[in-house]
C-alpha cells in the first residue's frame, strides 16, 4: 500500500481532536491499529496519526529497517481518513518527541492533541530527552501491556503524574482538558511485539499484520 499522507507541513487552522501513536513501527502490526482504533472510541478522537520516527534515539540502528518500509508498513494499518501513517517526524526535522509535539503545536494551533503510548513505553518515559517538559504540554493515554502495567502505574512518570490521573471511566474528557493530565485505558492485550515478528522473519511480507487480531501494544 502506497502511504497517502494527508498532513500538512506547515500546519493548518483544523478544529480537531487527535491522538499520536508515535513509535518505530519496525514493524506496524495489528497491535498498534487496536490502541489506534481503542483510542479513537474511548477518548472520542477525530484522527490517529501513526507517526513513524525517522530514528529512535533510544534503540540501536541495527536491525532498524529504512524509514521508507517502515512508514509503508505503518500505512497497511491506516485508512487515510481517521487512520493516518505520516512521516511529519521526518518532515519537520526532529528527533525527540518534545521538539516534534511543540512543531505540531504550533502549526496545528485549534488541534487538541493526545499522546498515545504502551505501558512499556510510559516506564521507558523518564528516560526521554525533556519528559516531565512534555507532560506539560500534552495530555496522556496509556494502554495496558502485559507484564507490564503494575511497573507503569507504580514508576517514575505515574508518580510524577499523582495527582493528575484522570479515571477511565471520564476519558473522553482528556482531549479537552489542560495537561498534566493522563488516564490509563484498561483493556484486551496480548505479548506481541514488533521484535518478535521480526524474529519470525515476519516483516514486509504481511505476517505480522495477521498474527495478533485484537490486540493491545505499545508504539514499540
Amino acid at each position: 500500500m502506497v502511504c497517502q499522507d494527508t498532513i500538512p507541513t506547515w500546519g493548518d487552522r483544523r478544529f480537531a481532536r487527535i491522538g499520536l501513536l508515535g513509535g518505530s513501527f519496525n514493524p506496524a502490526h495489528l497491535g498498534h491499529q487496536t490502541i489506534a482504533r481503542r483510542a479513537l472510541m474511548a477518548l472520542g478522537l477525530d484522527q490517529v496519526w501513526l507517526m513513524v520516527s525517522p530514528g529512535n534515539p533510544l534503540k540501536p540502528a541495527a536491525g532498524m529497517a529504512p524509514f521508507g518500509k517502515r512508514l509503508a508498513s505503518a500505512a497497511t494499518l491506516a485508512d487515510g481518513r481517521r487512520l493516518i501513517a505520516t512521516d511529519i517526524e521526518a518532515r519537520l526535522g526532529t528527533r525527540y518527541t518534545f521538539d516534534t509535539l511543540g512543531k505540531l503545536q504550533t502549526r496545528f494551533p485549534n488541534v487538541h492533541f493526545v499522546w498515545l503510548t504502551g505501558a512499556d513505553g510510559f516506564v521507558t518515559l523518564p528516560k526521554w530527552k525533556g519528559w516531565k517538559r512534555l507532560l506539560h504540554r500534552v495530555p496522556v493515554a496509556v494502554m495496558p501491556r502485559p507484564g507490564q502495567n503494575m511497573q507503569a502505574l507504580r514508576g517514575a512518570a505515574a508518580h510524577y503524574l499523582a495527582h493528575y490521573r484522570l479515571p477511565s471511566r471520564q476519558a473522553r474528557l482528556l482531549p479537552d482538558l489542560s495537561p498534566p493530565v493522563w488516564t490509563f485505558l484498561p483493556g484486551r492485550q496480548n505479548g506481541i511485539s514488533a521484535t518478535s515478528i521480526r524474529q519470525r522473519g515476519g516483516f514486509g511480507d504481511g505476517a505480522g499484520h495477521a498474527t495478533v487480531p485484537n490486540t493491545l501494544n505499545s508504539g514499540e
